[in-house]
C-alpha cells in the first residue's frame, strides 16, 4: 500500500534519467542505421561493413559513425529538408494555380 515510501524520490530521479538515455540511445541508433541506408556515396560492401560494426559492437561503432560522418549526415538532412519544402512549395502553388483559374467562386462569411 505504501510503495511510494519505499521508492525515494532521488531514485525515481535516476530511473528517468536511465530510461531517457536509453530511449536517446535507440533514437541514436535507428538514426545511424537509417543513414546508412540513405548513402548513396557507398555501396553493399561499406554499408554492410558499417552495419555490422553498429551491430556487434555498438557503442563504438555508434559514435565512430557520428564521428567519422557527421558532416555528410548534416548536409544528407539538408538536402532532405529542402527538397521536401520546395516539394511542398510547388503543390501549395500548384493548388493555388488551380483555385485562381477555376470558375467555381466561393461566399465570403460574415
Amino acid at each position: 500500500m505504501f510503495l511510494a515510501a519505499d521508492y525515494p524520490f532521488l531514485d525515481v530521479l535516476w530511473t528517468m534519467l536511465v530510461f531517457f538515455i536509453w530511449v536517446a540511445w535507440f533514437i541514436l541508433l535507428f538514426r545511424v542505421v537509417a543513414d546508412v541506408f540513405k548513402r548513396h556515396d557507398i555501396h553493399g560492401g561499406k554499408k554492410t561493413i558499417w552495419l555490422l560494426f553498429v551491430l556487434f559492437v555498438p557503442f563504438i561503432g555508434v559514435f565512430a559513425y557520428l564521428i567519422a560522418n557527421s558532416d555528410d549526415m548534416a548536409r544528407r538532412d539538408m538536402q532532405q529538408a529542402a527538397a521536401s519544402q520546395a516539394e511542398f512549395e510547388a503543390y501549395v502553388r500548384s493548388i493555388a494555380a488551380k483555385e485562381e483559374g477555376g470558375t467555381e467562386s466561393r461566399p465570403v462569411a460574415t
